[in-house]
Formats: structure tokens, sequence, C-alpha cells
């Protein structure tokens, strides 16, 4: 394989970037909150929240803003280094996001356990897959662009 067809399967791997992807629809997530111990009302909330979430890359570096419920967030983070973070409603964890490609993973590690977020992005779609330590389940969420 020459240089140009690596930059042009790179890039394409890499689509997904800049562009603000908006949750459609949602699977066994109540489940994941429930886990997570929240209660029933904020469950709800986040349940009927549309979120939305864009990824950009900068040099070594990549920023994640999220728009939702609890207003825009954006967490910078450079792929496999673990940092200091904050979740919900003050929480603080641990988060490490890998970026593979078209996939990007961020573990989250915590008092209540360790929580798995899987992006796939393909084209114009984005399946979130969330698995946790401490629930059997697996929740998905679907977002377009």
């Amino acid at each position: 394989m020459d240089f140009v067809s690596v930059v042009d399967e790179f890039t394409s791997k890499m689509s997904y970037l800049g562009k603000v992807y908006s949750l459609v629809k949602q699977e066994n997530f109540d489940g994941f909150l429930k886990s997570a111990g929240l209660s029933d009302d904020k469950i709800q909330a986040l349940v009927s929240d549309k979120p939305t979430q864009k990824m950009e890359a900068n040099g070594d570096s990549y920023s994640l803003t999220t728009t939702g419920i609890g207003g825009e967030k954006t967490v910078s983070f450079k792929s496999g280094v673990e940092f200091d973070d904050v979740i919900g409603a003050g929480n603080s964890v641990k988060s490490m996001y890998t970026v593979d490609g078209n996939v990007v993973t961020q573990v989250v590690k915590g008092d209540a356990g360790v929580a798995t977020f899987k992006k796939e992005y393909n084209g114009d779609d984005l399946v979130v897959t969330i698995t946790s330590s401490n629930w059997d389940g697996v929740a998905r969420r679907y977002y377009k662009a």
C-alpha cells in the first residue's frame, strides 16, 4: 500500500471528527443507570434526554463535547492516558479514552465500579455500547449525524 492509500484509509476512519451526532434511540439504558444507583427521577430525566456529541482532534489530543440535560461539557484527552474527570452531579472518577480508528473506548473508574463506553463510528451512524462491572446487562445508544 502506498502512502496516499494509507492516508486515505486513515482519513476515512477518522471521518467522524467534527460531526455532531444526535441520539435517536436507545436500548436498556435505564438498566445501566439503575445499576449505577441513580434515583428513578434522574433515570427518567436521562432516558428522555436527547444529547448530542462531537469529537475533534488537535494534534495528538482530542476533545469530546456533549450537550444535553446538564448543559454542555467538553472533555479534552490524549488516547490511552488516564485522567481525573467529573461526571453526573459532581462525581469524581478516573477516565481513559482509547482512540483506534473509528472506535473510541472510554473506561470510567469510580466508587460505583467500572463502566465502559465503546463508541463505534460508521459514516453518519454512532453506536455506543455500555457495560459495567456491577451489571450483567448491555445498553446501547444510537446516534445520527
